[in-house]
C-alpha cells in the first residue's frame, strides 16, 4: 500500500479520499491515475482551481500521478491561446503534471473503437438530424422511438462510417450512435451520439479528421488509455456514469490491445485499466458568474478588459488581482469535497486572501487621495530615515529606512474639518499620531476653491519614539508618505464585479443588468520608494488601506500601478 505523504497535515477526511484510501488498502491499486481534463476552449475560472487542487492534491498526498489532458474534441471552439494559459494556471497554482496529454492524441484509437462497437452490432450509422434526434428521444415520463436506421446491418454500418471518416458525407448528415435502449429512464442512454461529422482543421491533427467524437464517449477512453484509477468529475456528471462505464465495458480496451497498438507504436506510456467515475459538488460563489459562454460575453461585449480583467473569476483576473495561489489552496482546502451543492459566500475567499497576504505580504506605506500636511515647527530642509518593521509578525523581513521630512502626504479620510462623532483621526485642534514619528496637532486649514489643499500641523517634539512624550495617548494614528520623496503611483481599487448574490439566475434580467458600476475605480496618490521598488506581481499589505499587487503587465518603479487585492476588512457585510 502507498501512504499519504506524511509532509502534508492536516489529513483530509473527504469521501474521495475514504475510497482511495479504501482501495489502496485491499490492494486493488497500488498506485492511483487522475487527471486535469479541460476544454481549451476558454480561460480557467476558480471553479477549476477546485479541481485541480483535488486531482494534484490527492496525487501529492497519496504519491500517486496526475495527467493534464486536453478534451479537444470540438475544434470549433478551442485555440492554442487557451492551451498556453491552462498549462501557466496549473503551474501558478503550484502543480506539476506527470504527462501532457491530449484527446486527439487517442483519435484512431477512438476510430478503431468505434469500428468494434460496430462489427459487435452495438453501434449504428444515423441519418437522423438533429432536430429529429431530439424528436425521436422523447421525454423524461415518455421513451424514445428507434431512429429508422437503427437496423441498418454492420456491413452497412461499418461501410458507412468509413466514408464518414474518408469525409464523404457533408456536415451533420450522419452520426454514430450507440446502440442501447431508447426507453431507458436516463436519457443519457438512449442511443447516445458517438461520432459526428465536423469538417473543421484541429490545432493539433489539422485535416486528418472530418469526424469527431463526443465528449462522453472520447473522455471514458481516455481515461482507461492513461489508466486513470479515479476518474473525478462534478455532480453533472452523475447521469452521465452509466453510458461512461457502457463504454468502457463494451469496448474492453484491456483485452484488446490491437485497438491501442498505435500508442504503443507512436511511444507512449500506455497502461490500460478499467477507470472508476467518482463525482463531487461543483463550486457555486455568489457575487460572480462562472458560466463560460456568459464570461465570454462579458469579455467580446467589452464589459470587462479582457480574461485577466481583475474583477474576472478566471484564474488569469484573479492572479492579475493579487490573489495569491497559496489563498486559493486554502480557500478549495476550506470548502471542501462533497455530494451537496451548495453557494459558497464571496466573503470565504476573501478571508482566504487576507489570512494567506497577511502572513506573507510585507508591509508599505501609500496614500490614495492626498492631502498636503506641513509640520510647521521642523525646518524646510529636515529629512531623517526612520526604520520601520517590514512585517510585524515575522522578524525574519526585516527592517527598511523610510523617509521623513517636514512636508507629507496623509489620505483625504484621515481628516475632516467638521468631524462626526466617534471619529478619531485628524481634525482641526486636534491631536493624532503619525505612524512612526509622533504626535501631532492641526492648527490651520488652506483651502482652495473649497477644496481642503494643506493641513498646517505642529509635532511635539516630546512625543518622538524614545523621549518621555511617546507614552502620551491619544485616540488616533494615521499613516503618511514623505512628500518630498514619495513616488506618484497609480491605485486600480478593485470589487465585486455585480451588485447582487446570484447574477447567474435569469429571473428578472439578465446578469449585464447587474454589473457593479463601482467595481474599477483608479485614482492618483503616492507610495515610499520602498514600494516604488516592487517588482510586477509582488504584494504589500498598505498600513490602513488594504493588500496590493504591483500590477503583472503595468507596474514600473518609475511608474507604479498597484491593483488592490483585498480590503483589510469585509466592507459587504453590512450591505
Amino acid at each position: 500500500m502507498t501512504s499519504p505523504n506524511p509532509n502534508t497535515a492536516p489529513e483530509k477526511n473527504d469521501f474521495i479520499r475514504q475510497i482511495i484510501r479504501d482501495d489502496l488498502a485491499s490492494g486493488k491499486h497500488s498506485r492511483i491515475r487522475t487527471r486535469f481534463p479541460p476544454e481549451p476552449n476558454g480561460y480557467l475560472h476558480i471553479g477549476h482551481a477546485k479541481s485541480i487542487c483535488l486531482n494534484f492534491g490527492i496525487g501529492r498526498e497519496f504519491d500517486g500521478l496526475v495527467n493534464l489532458r486536453f478534451d479537444d474534441t470540438n475544434p470549433s471552439k478551442e485555440d492554442l491561446e487557451f492551451v498556453a494559459s491552462i498549462q501557466d494556471d496549473v503551474r501558478w497554482l503550484g502543480f506539476e503534471w506527470n504527462e501532457l496529454r491530449h484527446a486527439s492524441d487517442y483519435f484512431e484509437v477512438f476510430y478503431r473503437s468505434a469500428l468494434k462497437l460496430i462489427d459487435d452490432g452495438k453501434a449504428y450509422v444515423c441519418d437522423l438530424d438533429a432536430d429529429q434526434v431530439r424528436e425521436y428521444r422523447g421525454t423524461l415520463t415518455q421513451p424514445g422511438r428507434n431512429s429508422p436506421f437503427r437496423e441498418r446491418t454492420v456491413a452497412e454500418n461499418r461501410d458507412l462510417f468509413e466514408r464518414m471518416r474518408a469525409g464523404e458525407f457533408a456536415d451533420g448528415s450522419r452520426t454514430l450512435r450507440a446502440k442501447i435502449d431508447m426507453a431507458s429512464g436516463n436519457i443519457n442512454m438512449r442511443d447516445p451520439a458517438l461520432y459526428r461529422i465536423r469538417k473543421i482543421p484541429h490545432q493539433n491533427t489539422g485535416d486528418a479528421w472530418p469526424i469527431y467524437p463526443m465528449y462522453d464517449y472520447a473522455h471514458c477512453i481516455s481515461d482507461a488509455l492513461e489508466g486513470i484509477t479515479h476518474s473525478l468529475c462534478t455532480l453533472e456528471f452523475e447521469d452521465h456514469r452509466p453510458l461512461y462505464d457502457w463504454c468502457i465495458d463494451n469496448i474492453d480496451l484491456p483485452n484488446h490491445p490491437q485497438l491501442w497498438q498505435p500508442l504503443v507504436d507512436a511511444g507512449f506510456d500506455t497502461p490500460v485499466a478499467k477507470p472508476r467515475q467518482i463525482e463531487f459538488s461543483r463550486l457555486n460563489i455568489n457575487y460572480t458568474v462562472m458560466s463560460k459562454r456568459k464570461l465570454l460575453a462579458l469579455v467580446s461585449e467589452g464589459l470587462v478588459s479582457g480574461w485577466d480583467d481583475p474583477r474576472m473569476p478566471t484564474l488569469s483576473g484573479l492572479r492579475r488581482r493579487g490573489t495569491p495561489p497559496a489563498a486559493l489552496r486554502l480557500f478549495a482546502d476550506r470548502i471542501g469535497i462533497s455530494k451537496q451543492n451548495s453557494v459558497i459566500d464571496f466573503s470565504v475567499l476573501e478571508n482566504c486572501v487576507r489570512e494567506t497576504l497577511d502572513e506573507s505580504a510585507e508591509r508599505r506605506m501609500a496614500v490614495v487621495q492626498p492631502i498636503k500636511l506641513v509640520i510647521t515647527n521642523l525646518p524646510a530642509h529636515h529629512i531623517e530615515m526612520l526604520s520601520m518593521a517590514n512585517h510585524p509578525k515575522n522578524d525574519d523581513c526585516g527592517r527598511r529606512e523610510v523617509p521623513f521630512s517636514n512636508e507629507l502626504w496623509i489620505d483625504a479620510e484621515d481628516f475632516m474639518e467638521t468631524p462626526t462623532p466617534g471619529y478619531h483621526r485628524l481634525t482641526r485642534g486636534a491631536d493624532v499620531r503619525l505612524r512612526g514619528v509622533g504626535i501631532v496637532t492641526c492648527d490651520e486649514v488652506l483651502s482652495t476653491d473649497g477644496t481642503v489643499s494643506e493641513l498646517r500641523c505642529r509635532l511635539d517634539l516630546e512625543s518622538r519614539p524614545g523621549m518621555e512624550g511617546s507614552k502620551r495617548k491619544v485616540k488616533g494614528t494615521i499613516h503618511w508618505v514623505c512628500a518630498k520623496h514619495a513616488v506618484a503611483a497609480e491605485f486600480r481599487l478593485f470589487d465585486r464585479l455585480f451588485t447582487v448574490e446570484n447574477p447567474d439566475s435569469d429571473e428578472g434580467g439578465s446578469y449585464r443588468d447587474y454589473l457593479n458600476p463601482e467595481s474599477a475605480q483608479r485614482t492618483m496618490g503616492f507610495v515610499e520608494p520602498a514600494a516604488a521598488s516592487a517588482v510586477p506581481e509582488q504584494s504589500f499589505q498598505f498600513e490602513r488601506q488594504g493588500y496590493f499587487v504591483a500590477d503583472r503587465y503595468d507596474h514600473r518603479s518609475d511608474k507604479p500601478v498597484f491593483n488592490r487585492s483585498v480590503t483589510l476588512r469585509d466592507t459587504w457585510a453590512a450591505k
